[in-house]
């Protein structure tokens, strides 16, 4: 999952995506990037770490024009490390083009060869986002007649994009001397949203990957990009929006209800919040009939994204809730941070138990999901060296058993606490007293319940079965082979292999 954000306005942008990169910046923490244009002209400035760090005030004062896009990045494919994968991507031909995009390509390796023995182009990273620009390159050089580029022309390399592309994918990107073009992949994995904002000089318009931004920075909600729909706003603020997918399939990605997508975030017509306060019912509704044995003191929720879930898990059970743990907000995402020991280490920094919520007391435990199980195991033991007498756990999605090839970080089953494990072993692995999943199809009524007209969910990385349908086992034990590969990490003020464009302003 990465953060993107594309903005047409009547004034400067830089602001504005600052300020929307810094409302997304739970959905990557690894890089952050900014490209603008002015007559004719595009402007960037990107680099390792997170928003606040990496722009300053002379980077922002470099960063001039009416439109732009900003990314903040989640690794995925590529390197956790490397300064050149930071987004957006450039390429001068053909008219320029910048891009930014979340998600990630699944037929990547195969597009890259293509690319090069068929298309003549060169990939400087290991990004797919890169291999994902240079596609959109090349469909747009094939579809423009007289070397000019109109809608008709984008609409068709788009559609060209989606014929080769595999995978999940949104994306903003800018077009030299025409605008802003957003698209969605066929099956609306990764999410994207339109607001729009009408000023006294004229239409603006904003797309980002959750509405919160749009909430945040002024715009009015309009609606989300649709499954294989591409989006066009031209440098004056001309909206025009075309379905550029023979085929499509409504199926955004589960991951984004039980945890990625910020609680105030409205994501294809449902809100996160409603969704995490419907897996509580049913999370307590399951207790209620499987486990009524319980002799549950108080609920606890393992904060902040399962705080919904548990406060009406609570109500349900007529349980006291309690907030036992604090949270220090100045330590990044724990499901984020690379290795283990790391994450051993940043679970101790980040969260305190308050001993006077266990001492003496039979307590659940809520969290939105169980990944590797490391965080899980760090927690019980706080819990019990906090006092608790008993420890139970309650998960509010299913076991995540599969990895995620779309845009998340479960790349290994391996690394999954639940891929080969039973629920009694999994207790056992993490330390607890008992342990409650949520059931896949309570899951995805919880979800859909509140718009009905979503029927398909991705729900690979709880039941293995690929949306896309692609996905061979020969891939899986490619990425798993490619993850167990070390990577080189460089310093972060290193370039990394960025090649020197002239577009990164650090005046």
């Amino acid at each position: 999952m990465c953060g993107i954000l594309g903005v047409v306005a009547t004034t400067p942008v830089n602001q504005l995506l600052y300020d929307g990169l810094q409302v997304l910046q739970h959905r990557g923490q690894d890089a952050a990037g900014i490209a603008t244009a002015e007559g004719g002209r595009f402007l960037m400035h990107k680099g390792p770490g997170l928003v606040r760090d990496v722009f300053r005030t002379r980077n922002m004062r470099g960063l001039v024009g009416n439109w732009g896009i900003g990314h903040c990045r989640y690794p995925t494919a590529g390197s956790a490390y490397n300064a050149a994968e930071a987004q957006p991507f450039y390429v001068n031909s053909p008219f320029g083009l910048m891009l930014a995009h979340n998600g990630n390509l699944t037929n990547a390796e195969m597009l890259k060869r293509d690319m090069f023995l068929q298309d003549l182009r060169h990939m400087n990273t290991n990004s797919d986002s890169e291999v994902l620009l240079n596609v959109l390159a090349h469909e747009l050089q094939v579809a423009s007649t007289k070397y000019q580029v109109d809608a008709e022309t984008i609409f068709k390399a788009v559609a060209g994009v989606h014929r080769r592309v595999k995978g999940a994918y949104a994306v903003v990107a800018m077009i030299a001397g025409y605008g802003l073009l957003a698209f969605r992949d066929p099956y609306g994995i990764r999410p994207l949203v339109i607001g729009k904002n009408e000023t006294p000089l004229g239409m603006e318009y904003l797309v980002a990957s959750e509405s919160v931004a749009i909430d945040t920075l002024g715009f009015q909600y309009l609606r989300d990009v649709e499954p294989g729909e591409a989006v066009l706003i031209d440098t004056r603020g001309q909206f025009i929006s075309r379905q550029c997918a023979a085929k499509t399939m409504h199926a955004p990605c589960m991951f984004e209800y039980v945890y990625l997508a910020r609680p105030d975030s409205l994501i294809d017509g449902v809100s996160v919040y409603g969704a995490r306060v419907k897996m509580g019912e049913f999370l307590a509704d399951k207790i209620r009939h499987t486990m009524p044995h319980l002799a549950i003191d108080a609920v606890i929720p393992i904060p902040d994204s399962s705080r919904p879930s548990a406060l009406e898990l609570a109500r349900r059970l007529a349980v006291p809730y309690r907030e036992g743990f604090v949270k220090n907000r100045y330590i990044g995402r724990t499901f984020i941070m690379p290795g283990q020991a790391s994450r051993r280490k940043s679970v101790r920094q980040k969260l305190n138990a308050m001993a006077q919520e266990f001492r003496g007391k039979n307590v659940l435990l809520v969290d939105d999901s169980i990944v590797r199980g490391t965080t899980s195991r760090e927690i019980i033991i706080m819990a019990r060296e906090a006092g608790a007498k008993k420890v139970y756990f309650a998960s509010a999605s299913p076991p995540v058993r599969f990895a995620n090839v779309y845009g998340i970080d479960m790349p290994t089953r391996a690394e999954l606490i639940a891929s080969h494990r039973s629920d009694e072993e999994i207790c056992r692995e993490i330390g607890a007293d008992a342990l409650i999943y949520q059931d896949l199809d309570a899951l995805k009524v919880a979800v859909s319940s509140l718009n009905p007209a979503l029927t398909n969910f991705d729900t690979s990385c709880f039941d293995g079965h690929y949306i896309t349908n692609d996905i061979s086992a020969d891939y899986l034990a490619s990425v798993e082979s490619a993850r167990g590969k070390p990577t080189q990490q460089h310093d972060s003020d290193d370039e990394g292999g960025q090649l020197d464009l002239n577009l990164v302003s650090s005046i």
